[in-house]
């Protein structure tokens, strides 16, 4: 039970401090500073993350994974949106 409780507040933490950057990102579509590279590491690394925990039975890490695939995804998209824009 105690690390059912850790596992939702390391969770929450974690997505709850990615979703101010995310959310500004989506407003302003400002992705001048983002590495298309990092981003598109870091979004399968969370969608990896999210499978791992749908393999395991974790819901902490199925939820948290899957409201960050969700921002990262759109995030990735307007990334390579401007990218291509740029040429």
């Amino acid at each position: 039970m105690f690390f059912t409780v850790v596992s939702y507040i390391a969770a929450f933490l974690t997505t709850a401090s990615f979703v101010p950057q995310a959310v500004k990102t989506i407003r302003t579509k400002d992705t001048a500073s983002i590495s298309l590279g990092m981003y598109v590491m870091f979004t399968g690394g969370v969608m990896l993350w999210m499978a791992y925990g749908i393999a395991t039975g974790q819901p902490a890490i199925v939820i948290s994974n899957f409201i960050t695939t969700i921002l990262a995804v759109v995030i990735l998209c307007y990334k390579i949106a401007g990218v291509r824009a740029e040429k």
